[in-house]
């Protein structure tokens, strides 16, 4: 039976070539993630710094909207300006 893998990018890499020029690599991506593929299954997935940094803020983002929302149904305080 074949085993099949779901890649989420557009473009790939084998591991071999990744680790023969992995600057080259991440260059030919031109700012979108590449899928490191090792026998053809991906290993991992190389985005770029800003890439990841977008990324980890909307995980912050999507984190403080769940908080957020568990407390939308707590009772509200009252405090004046003068209170704090």
């Amino acid at each position: 039976m074949t085993e099949t893998s779901l890649i989420l990018t557009e473009i790939t890499a084998s591991i071999s070539e990744f680790k023969k020029n992995p600057m080259g690599i991440i260059a030919a991506g031109e700012g979108f993630p590449i899928a490191i593929l090792n026998r053809n299954k991906p290993a991992f997935y190389c985005i770029p710094a800003h890439a990841f940094e977008v990324m980890m803020e909307k995980i912050e983002d999507y984190e403080l909207n769940a908080i957020a929302d568990s407390r939308k149904e707590q009772p509200e305080i009252e405090v004046t300006l003068d209170d704090l």
